[in-house]
């Protein structure tokens, strides 16, 4: 058992992201108490979750598990549980099953993507923030592929063909790419009924056009890059409903079994558990030091935090971000603890904004200096590398994507959670009725 003066600050941290363990890293040498709590027994690195939902990496490539993090950071202890409340009067966290007391509580619980109030499209489009979603994504595009090569419609396989992502930011902007190189490169030669470069891609953006964050001329960019894959881009379109048969545009029936979402997230419980209010998305406005109005100890970080930053912007909810916030929250605590001078407000140093765009291409913006094109693409993948946990991962990682660079292969092309194969033919059934109500049972 680790020793821990019981006397010691308590801090408890909800969420295990960047922020999170930014926070508790950069309190180690501490003397305090910390308690991680997460619904979640490993922390996910979120940036590269769509290469596992297109098969270029596994699960394991982009998680670890919270304990290992910590295993030699004797001040920590990880609680793998459900936040259900926090009593801010008495200080305490309730959890499924037990409660924790804290002297500083730090929420970095994260965002969810968000339906903007059609939630029941998520059954027919997820989102792309947790591994089961990337998984479930996997297994929805794989699936499509071989739905069309056993069907015997046309209409069908060209439904089973159509793959549809919503939101050109940074996550369907690399979504879209990446399952276009799935189709045009790894299956090319899986299929003997089907070609799978007959995919098609559409990526769906409501403004006027992709990565917004970015500066207009790496957005053209990036939609060149998108549209010599043979990508469909779509801006100034609005989705107007999504279904099990396909998605709805501007008036427009787009038949699709494969929808992906990646068009606005909101941040939950958090105002509830709090007691305080929200932006639109969830956020809660902090004060300058990241902490909550009426409560000094209580600081919220990362996604879930509204902070200002400059030109009437927000700060941005990215890893940078988190880590910044967590490690300067670390540092007030730190500053209290040992009796000295606080650390003024909280400065958020804005690193740049990357996309990726397939295996060749990605656009990089950090300010004075823009990049696009291959070098940025490796760029782009040693700034990856670079934030990832750990040692050893960095170097498997590293090696995976190198090696499908080299090979065009995707080592991860495995379909879980499958049909039994008879609901696929009770599909096809359906399908022919509803091509020719005349079909015979």
């Amino acid at each position: 058992m680790k020793s821990q003066s019981a006397s010691n600050p308590k801090v408890v941290i909800i969420g295990a992201g960047f922020g999170g363990l930014s926070a508790a890293k950069a309190l180690a040498k501490a003397p305090v108490q910390i308690k991680i709590i997460d619904r979640r027994n490993y922390h996910l690195f979120q940036p590269l979750l769509y290469q596992v939902a297109t098969a270029d990496l596994s699960p394991a490539d982009v998680a670890w598990p919270i304990r290992s993090i910590f295993n030699r950071q004797d001040n920590v202890s990880v609680a793998l549980s459900e936040v259900l409340d926090v009593d801010t009067e008495n200080r305490k966290v309730i959890g499924e099953t037990d409660s924790y007391s804290y002297d500083y509580l730090i929420v970095a619980s994260g965002a969810h993507h968000s339906y903007f109030g059609q939630n029941h499209w998520e059954q027919h489009a997820p989102g792309l923030k947790r591994i089961i979603d990337a998984t479930e994504i996997r297994k929805r595009v794989l699936m499509a592929f071989e739905r069309a090569e056993i069907s015997n419609s046309d209409a069908e396989q060209r439904r089973q063909l159509t793959f549809v992502v919503v939101g050109g930011g940074p996550t369907g902007v690399e979504m879209a790419g990446a399952i276009a190189e799935l189709a045009n490169n790894a299956l090319a030669r899986d299929f003997h009924r089907i070609n799978s470069r007959d995919a098609r891609v559409l990526l769906i953006e409501a403004g006027g056009r992709l990565l917004n964050a970015f500066p207009e001329n790496l957005s053209e960019k990036a939609r060149k890059s998108l549209e010599k894959l043979g990508v469909e881009v779509l801006v100034n379109t609005r989705v107007e409903n999504i279904s099990e048969e396909g998605v709805q545009l501007n008036g427009t029936f787009i038949p699709s079994a494969c929808v992906t979402w990646g068009a606005g997230v909101a941040v939950k419980n958090v105002s509830r558990w709090l007691n305080a209010d929200t932006d639109r998305t969830g956020r809660i406005p902090v004060n300058a030091d990241l902490s909550v109005k009426e409560y000094p100890e209580v600081f919220v970080i990362g996604d879930a935090a509204q902070v200002s930053w400059r030109d009437g912007l927000d700060v941005p909810g990215i890893a940078p971000a988190a880590k910044q916030g967590g490690k300067y929250v670390a540092s007030l605590i730190l500053a209290n603890q040992k009796g000295k001078a606080r650390p003024g407000p909280f400065r958020y140093r804005h690193a740049g904004n990357l996309a990726t765009i397939g295996r060749h291409s990605a656009v990089i913006d950090f300010g004075r200096f823009q990049m696009s094109g291959i070098l940025a693409w490796w760029l782009w993948g040693i700034a990856h590398i670079y934030f990832l946990i750990g040692v050893r991962q960095p170097i498997m990682v590293a090696f995976n994507w190198f090696w499908s660079y080299l090979t065009f292969s995707k080592g991860a092309r495995l379909i879980t959670g499958l049909r039994p194969l008879h609901e696929v033919y009770d599909t096809e059934t359906k399908d022919a009725h509803r091509n020719d109500p005349t079909a015979a049972e």
